[in-house]
């Protein structure tokens, strides 16, 4: 069965990240987007390093092989830091809604990167049936008809890209199969992340004039650090570590909902007809890839561990890779 440290994971992730679109999309009102995401990073680095430092031993700490390395930056520059800096970049131009719509191509972009990087893994064609029809509701998504072009347009393709970096940062933190905790890990990528951002937002033109520091800015900093910074983290990767890229990354299933819920509640933001049809198309490839993307044998105990599945059973093949988790 599901233990409860996976679905607290699961839970905390989804929440989190949810949030993460709407306190995101508050919080560029008053921030540059890329020295936003810069901050961010500064003091859940902080936070990270601080906690592993009273909570791990040295020997815990130290990266000692390359696979160790190799993780550290799949985590910081790609999985965290460009992923954001798109992700915050393309929110400028969209809601809240539609940026974790978009987003959320992440669990399926996810299984086409495992085919081809992870030997042990593949898409069957029920697996390419839900990855063309999740494409497909992006499409309705984006509407790129000819008014859409110099509009939203824009942002939701740095969006989409941003899922992509999300997809390829997860699966190659899989293939690394670093022996460093998935906490460490996090709390040496974080420095990368933010040097990463510092480095795009200098190359920006951003500056620190810029921010206009409110009560409600502080509040959108504290929440994408803390919150959706430091303890999403810990939990998304802790996740990755006990079920694997593609079922971690099943969050994204859950996270669109919580965002357009959060933009709603607080921001006051609205979806039109044509993106709720793409939502939920996005949805029902969820339902063909994702169903299918999870050891059954993890949810009934009383198939035996060693039980073969078929082929049609399981469409991607993913097995533990060395990982251990906190």
């Amino acid at each position: 069965m599901v233990s409860r440290r996976t679905a607290v994971f699961f839970a905390l992730s989804s929440l989190f990240f949810g949030g993460t679109f709407v306190a995101a999309k508050a919080g560029l009102a008053y921030f540059p987007p890329l020295l936003f995401v810069a901050l961010r990073f500064d003091v859940a680095a902080v936070l990270m390093l601080a906690y592993v430092g009273l909570t791990s031993s040295r020997a815990e700490l130290i990266p000692r092989t390359r696979g160790d390395v190799a993780g550290i930056l799949a985590t910081g520059v790609l999985a965290i830091g460009l992923t954001n800096a798109l992700l915050f970049v393309g929110q400028q131009y969209v809601t809240s809604a539609v940026a974790s719509i978009i987003y959320s191509l992440n669990p399926i972009m996810t299984p086409v990167f495992a085919a081809v990087l992870l030997s042990d893994e593949r898409l069957s064609p029920r697996g390419a049936a839900g990855l063309l029809l999740g494409l497909v509701g992006v499409g309705l998504v984006v509407s790129p008809d000819p008014a859409n072009l110099l509009g939203g347009a824009v942002g939701k393709g740095i969006l989409f890209v941003g899922a992509i970096a999300a997809a390829l940062g997860a699966v190659l933190i899989r293939r690394a199969d670093s022996d460093l905790s998935s906490t460490v890990r996090v709390a040496w990528g974080l420095p990368f992340a933010a040097a990463l951002c510092h480095l795009l937002a200098w190359s920006g033109g951003e500056s620190a004039a810029a921010i206009t520091w409110t009560t409600e800015a502080v509040l959108a900093l504290a929440y994408v650090s803390v919150f959706a910074g430091a303890v999403a983290y810990i939990a998304y990767f802790g996740l990755l570590d006990e079920t694997g890229a593609i079922s971690a990354n099943l969050i994204f299933y859950v996270v669109p909902v919580v965002s357009t819920l959060g933009g709603w509640a607080l921001l006051d933001e609205t979806i039109d007809a044509l993106a709720v049809a793409g939502f939920l198309t996005i949805f029902a490839g969820f339902a063909v890839l994702g169903s299918k993307s999870i050891d059954v044998r993890s949810l009934l105990p009383s198939v035996p561990s060693d039980a073969p599945l078929s082929d049609e059973d399981s469409p991607v093949r993913e097995e533990p890779r060395g990982y251990r988790s906190d």
